[in-house]
């Protein structure tokens, strides 16, 4: 310890006698940082005077120097102003050399080279030089349009365009064959010399357009060569289909429709053979054959644009006119290959008031023919009667002309270019359904008390044919779309739940799921007062058979064979005669329906009103099942392989009072022993009882006669 605080006090004074140094160190490095701040504060404020005096003494100099730069500046914009005017003006003098020197295929290159610095200058603000450079496009690119014009419509004459006959009958330049090759070059030439003049002449001409009311897709014009091919079909169309002609007759638009058909169908060929192969070697995406179609369909839209107002109101020129309009969609579409996407008469048609209109007129049209296929005579009976293999759902002929109607209606609307459209379209298909199912409620009611008359089957089977069909329908891929499209309207208007939104979703619900669900309801309920009127009769009939003398019947052994009560005779004749009359008016499918709940009451009926009623001796049981098992499971034979198996309660009751003494004896004593317990379960299911509970088996027991006397 001692030694140990020695080293301790050592420790101390040695410390105590550093810390004066350290501090005088660090005193003394203070005050020479102090002395060198000042240093820099001095240095500081000489520069600081320094700097501000040449300031004062440069500032007369950059004001000289600020006004020459700025003069230096505008003169670079000036030269750079007339090295454009002086570049515009060399590029005019070229085009003017090379026309002299009747160099075409340059001047037109130096007109594309111009009209692309047109194009770059189009951000500048100096508007004479634009209007300067859009002028001198202009006056070169009409020279230029001009000439090769007049020489590629001589070259077109030579090959006798437009081809106004088929062409089987077309005499082109091909019938020369000395000059057919150099047509066709000189053609491939000046076509392409067109191609170049397209950059200016976009430029230059503002594309027709109709009103945006009428949702065109944005389009490209036409390109230049293709727009002089159609100029002499344009001029014949609209001195055909304009004015006072005798061609121009509102209520024949298949005329001019047609018309433009045959005018693509007859220049497809050449479109395909001559110009096409030049587009490619231009090494250009477009197709000549669509260009010409699109070209034609301007003049299409632009007549019906026109039209249109004049027969709004005039239910039968409005109808003929969308329907002609419809066929000449399909052929153009179908036929030559135009695409949706591109500018069509669909587009005119889905106009706001020209398209409510034609939603009204279908709408009229569709309740007419339903009013006609209800009150016709045939309106009930199938079209097929008499072909068993196509005649499986038994449709009556109103209902299949009703689905035909509807699929129609879609192949109407199914083109048209927005899904809003089309979602109006389905909400009128809905509609429709809906209208038919109360007409078909109402021919139903007045046919309630002849509910197993062929009037009501066939209204049964219009319904389940009806509601199969838009079952199929909701996997469609085009009213999936449909789906899809819906989705997206109600969830930004919010007009469904969560829960709907998501069922819509994932396609666990269609479009077509409220109407479905009505058509069920009403199919079940026709079906249920089917049941309830056999079952009435079957009952009705089953009068006798319910005051058999079950005790008292002689046992199997006291007879050489076993025959029919003869008081089942009447319940097992209604059933057979129902059962046939319906199998032949109901279809399958509903007949299914029918004799299975018919079978689940009657099951019952048996059980509670006849076997739990009556008290059995050995000869009754015999009877009951040699009744039930040979007689009443039969008759549903030709309907399912084991009909015994919808008769469950009747069956397990039947194998209950027919059971040997012995074996009932054991089963009654394990039930009372086993009360509610596994062996007791066990024992049931040994002698093929599970649908019967423990209860319902000791009062079968105690039905039974036939115990021995055991002095109890």
């Amino acid at each position: 310890m001692t030694e140990n605080k020695m080293q301790l006090e050592e420790q101390v004074l040695t410390i105590s006698s550093e810390i004066p140094k350290r501090i005088q160190n660090a005193l003394k490095n203070a005050e020479e940082s102090k002395q060198f701040l000042n240093q820099f504060l001095e240095q500081e404020t000489h520069l600081f005077s320094s700097i501000n005096s040449h300031l004062l003494t440069a500032q007369p100099w950059m004001e000289d120097l600020g006004a020459m730069i700025n003069q230096i500046e505008e003169i670079e914009r000036h030269l750079a102003y007339l090295k454009w005017i002086s570049q515009i003006e060399e590029l005019s003098d070229n085009i003017q050399q090379y026309l002299m020197t009747n160099n075409v295929p340059e001047a037109a290159s130096t007109l594309v080279y111009m009209a692309e610095l047109d194009i770059k200058l189009q951000e500048s603000s100096c508007t004479h030089l634009l209007a300067f450079m859009r002028a001198t496009v202009k006056f070169w690119h009409k020279i230029l349009k001009d000439k090769l014009t007049s020489d590629f419509e001589e070259i077109l004459a030579q090959l006798h365009w437009p081809f106004i006959t088929p062409p089987q009958s077309q005499t082109v330049g091909l019938s020369r064959p000395a000059s057919a090759p150099e047509i066709y070059t000189n053609l491939e030439t000046l076509f392409c010399q067109l191609l170049k003049l397209q950059t200016s002449d976009e430029l230059l001409t503002e594309p027709k357009q109709l009103p945006e009311k009428y949702c065109l897709p944005a389009s490209p014009s036409v390109i230049l060569p293709l727009q002089i091919m159609l100029t002499p079909l344009q001029k014949r169309f609209r001195y055909h289909f304009r004015g006072n002609r005798q061609t121009n007759v509102i209520s024949k638009p298949e005329w001019y429709l047609a018309q433009v058909l045959i005018w693509i169908g007859n220049h497809t060929q050449f479109l395909d053979e001559k110009i096409q192969p030049i587009l490619d070697k231009v090494g250009t995406s477009v197709s000549a054959r669509l260009e010409f179609s699109r070209g034609l369909m301007m003049l299409v839209l632009e007549k019906l644009a026109a039209d249109i107002p004049c027969l709004l109101y005039d239910d039968n020129l409005f109808c003929h006119l969308v329907d002609e309009v419809l066929l000449f969609e399909r052929e153009l579409h179908s036929v030559y290959g135009y695409p949706g996407t591109f500018a069509n008469c669909m587009h005119i048609l889905s106009e706001e008031t020209c398209f409510q209109r034609w939603l009204t007129v279908e709408r009229k049209f569709a309740l007419q023919k339903m009013d006609s296929m209800l009150s016709s005579e045939a309106a009930w009976i199938s079209q097929y009667k008499d072909i068993t293999d196509v005649d499986e759902m038994k449709v009556p002929d109103c209902a299949e002309t009703f689905m035909t109607l509807l699929l129609v209606i879609t192949d109407r609307y199914k083109n048209l270019p927005t899904a809003s459209r089309k979602l109006q379209f389905l909400e009128l298909q809905k509609d429709l359904v809906d209208d038919f199912r109360i007409r078909l409620t109402q021919v139903m009611k007045e046919e309630t008390r002849a509910s197993l008359g062929f009037r009501y089957c066939a209204i049964l089977n219009a319904v389940n044919y009806i509601s199969t069909v838009l079952a199929d329908w909701a996997d469609n891929v085009f009213f999936l779309q449909l789906q899809q499209a819906a989705l997206e309207v109600f969830a930004e208007n919010n007009t469904l739940s969560k829960l709907q939104l998501g069922q819509l979703a994932s396609m666990e619900s269609s479009v077509f799921d409220d109407m479905i669900n009505l058509l069920e309801r009403l199919k079940h309920d026709m079906l249920t007062r089917q049941v309830d009127h056999v079952f009435r009769e079957v009952k009705e009939a089953a009068k006798l058979y319910k005051k058999e003398r079950w005790l008292s019947l002689p046992s199997q052994a006291e007879q050489a064979v076993m025959s029919l009560s003869s008081s089942a005779c009447p319940l097992l004749l209604t059933l057979r005669d129902r059962s046939l009359q319906l199998e032949q008016q109901l279809c399958f499918s509903l007949f299914k329906i029918f004799w299975q709940m018919l079978v689940e009451k009657l099951d019952v009926y048996i059980y509670q009103e006849i076997i739990l009623a009556n008290h059995f001796n050995e000869g009754g049981a015999a009877q009951l099942q040699f009744d039930m098992t040979r007689n009443l499971f039969p008759l549903f034979s030709h309907y399912c392989k084991r009909p015994e198996n919808y008769f469950k309660h009747v069956k397990e009751a039947c194998i209950v009072l027919n059971l040997n003494v012995g074996s009932a004896l054991l089963l009654k004593d394990v039930l009372q022993s086993a009360s509610g317990q596994p062996p007791a379960t066990e024992a049931l299911n040994e002698v093929g009882i599970y649908k019967l509970a423990q209860q319902d088996v000791e009062i079968l027991l105690n039905l039974r006669t036939n115990w021995p006397n055991t002095g109890k």
